[in-house]
């Protein structure tokens, strides 16, 4: 067993108003991908208390009121919420580092960034009417910002404190009863984000959680009381849940992430080249949706690109996510794990080199080394790496790359690198993707109203700014006819 250090609190459901026990799997445990041992025992949600959690988000919803002064009152509970988080900021680094495997370093500036995103969140719920006036020649007619109805929030286990904050705040914002499903694999953090909401005072039926597989979240997306779903996470989920919200019509904003390119133009600074995708292959244990990918390179910049990414690579420091030093933890869990060797293996078999130059750690974790492969077929190499893993392709024209670019099951994020910005700027705006990096690989939005589409098989609906009206919101126009209009 782990030592108390690294044991989590067992997850319980919040369902109609009420902390209750979930159902445990037997025989099955969440486990540190550190050590592989036990951190608390896998549980999920029994059917009649789902079916619980449903009635009680049916009854819940009211399009109610949204003045001044009753989205001032929700705004200052939001407030509660964040001051909340911010006092818990180093119990769900620790969590999310514990879940996930992402170095503590890491989790840390993300638990920080909590508050700051409900903050935003509350600002916006005071800044945006609800109800605007329409010119209508004198008439009255108003636009009504509307909540959809019960919201369904699915979260993955890479982002398992912010993407639950950041989706259900804007959620509950827009007046949606909410129920959150946090992924099975990293639970812990998604608890502590719902006891900050419910201890700052939401009204009754704002959020409930409960836990689960794939099952759980299957039920609850089919069902015809939620009228809006947000996912994050896999392409085979994302379609399903697709399938099932087209036979009512639900709104979905699915983000489904793919193999995203990275093009580096011939006058493309090796040193800039290499510390971005270095960056963007380790950040998070490469574990982002929106992380490159497949690189794709003029031939004559392949061999130092290689040289440059290897150096850099070998001084990686791979250890225990809870290590101060380390800058890559353990792949989260092993389902995922497999998977990764898996596409190692499949770029090699597509005739890659596959090049492995760190040092791993002593410990019996699920750990792996920053990963660079280097020529296998770009055409066949489509598979979403999502680990500390790149493919690096020649390519003999720009045009070639942009094409394989596109080819790609992609249009979530790219990349380009050049040292000319206006050039790798145009070269970036005709990537299919709804966001396009250039000489870097952060993770904040590039600008203060960035937003971007989920273009092809990267999802549904998109996301960006003032997510509470734009996602969770319906407009509703409401007015006084006139027989003067001309048909």
């Amino acid at each position: 067993m782990t030592s108390p250090d690294n044991t989590l609190p067992q997850p319980v459901n919040y369902i109609a108003d009420e902390w209750s026990d979930c159902a445990v799997v037997d025989d099955s445990w969440n486990v540190d991908p550190n050590t592989l041992e036990p951190i608390h025992r896998t549980v999920t949600t029994t059917p009649d208390d789902l079916e619980r959690a449903l009635r009680h988000a049916e009854a819940s919803y009211d399009v109610g009121r949204w003045d001044e002064d009753a989205r001032r009152e929700r705004a200052e509970v939001l407030e509660r919420v964040a001051t909340l988080l911010e006092a818990r900021t180093e119990e769900i680094a620790r969590t999310d580092s514990l879940t996930s495997g992402t170095p503590i370093s890491s989790t840390r500036t993300v638990a920080s960034f909590l508050p700051y995103r409900i903050r935003a969140t509350a600002s916006d719920l005071v800044a945006i009417p609800r109800v605007t006036a329409l010119a209508a020649g004198g008439r009255d007619v108003r636009r009504y910002k509307v909540p959809w109805g019960p919201a369904a929030i699915l979260t993955p286990w890479n982002g398992p404190s912010f993407i639950p904050a950041a989706k259900v705040v804007s959620a509950i914002a827009a007046g949606c009863p909410v129920i959150l499903k946090p992924s099975e694999h990293a639970p812990a953090s998604a608890q502590i984000v719902a006891e900050c909401f419910v201890e700052a005072g939401l009204p009754s039926g704002a959020l409930q959680l409960v836990h689960g597989t794939g099952e759980v979240g299957a039920r609850l997306t089919s069902d015809p009381r939620v009228k809006v779903v947000s996912f994050t996470g896999g392409p085979g989920a994302g379609r399903a849940i697709a399938r099932a919200g087209i036979e009512d019509f639900k709104v979905l904003q699915l983000e489904l992430g793919g193999n995203n390119p990275v093009i580096v133009l011939e006058d493309a600074d090796i040193d800039v080249t290499a510390d971005g995708i270095l960056e963007g292959m380790t950040k998070i244990n490469g574990q982002w949706c929106e992380g490159p990918g497949k690189v794709l390179a003029p031939r004559a910049l392949v061999e130092p690109l290689v040289e440059a990414l290897t150096e850099r690579l070998s001084k990686v420091v791979v250890g225990h996510s809870l290590d101060e030093a380390s800058e890559v933890g353990p792949i989260s869990n092993r389902p995922h794990f497999a998977t990764l060797q898996g596409r190692i293996e499949g770029l090699w078999e597509l005739g890659a080199t596959i090049h492995r130059p760190a040092q791993l750690p002593d410990l019996s974790g699920l750990f792996m080394s920053p990963t660079l492969a280097v020529g296998a077929d770009p055409e066949k190499a489509t598979a979403e790496l999502f680990g500390p893993l790149v493919s690096l392709h020649p390519v003999d024209s720009e045009d070639e790359a942009l094409r394989i670019a596109n080819a790609s099951p992609s249009g979530l994020d790219a990349y380009v690198f050049g040292a000319d910005t206006d050039r790798a700027i145009e070269v970036g705006s005709r990537i299919i993707a709804g966001e396009v990096r250039v000489n870097g690989a952060k993770i904040a939005d590039l600008g203060d109203d960035s937003a971007q589409s989920f273009w092809g098989p990267s999802g549904i609906g998109g996301h960006g700014s003032v997510e509470s009206v734009r996602v969770f919101c319906g407009d509703r126009v409401v007015g006084v006819d006139s027989p003067d209009l001309p048909i």
